[in-house]
């Protein structure tokens, strides 16, 4: 997972499946404010590297451990129209 964070934007995760590991797509952030400031500080303190191919300069990459639960259109093999509801240490 990263977390994309740019100025005057929306925030969002992007997303890898958690039993196979591909991307599977973003998930904006519509965590309240106490949980996005935790979201925060577990990528600060747990940085990684990005996904091969993955050529994103704003993201922050976390490395594994973390699983966001995310509500999405069903029926779709990637993630639309998803947000980001909770995240958990996995």
């Amino acid at each position: 997972m990263g977390v994309e964070r740019e100025p005057g934007k929306p925030a969002f995760g992007l997303m890898a499946d958690r039993s196979t590991g591909p991307y599977v797509g973003a998930a904006f952030i519509t965590l309240n404010r106490e949980m996005r400031e935790r979201l925060w500080q577990r990528v600060q303190e747990h940085a990684g590297t990005a996904l091969k191919g993955m050529n994103r300069p704003a993201t922050q990459w976390v490395r594994p451990g973390l699983t966001g639960r995310v509500k999405h259109l069903r029926g779709e093999e990637d993630l639309h129209h998803a947000s980001l509801q909770d995240f958990r240490e996995a």
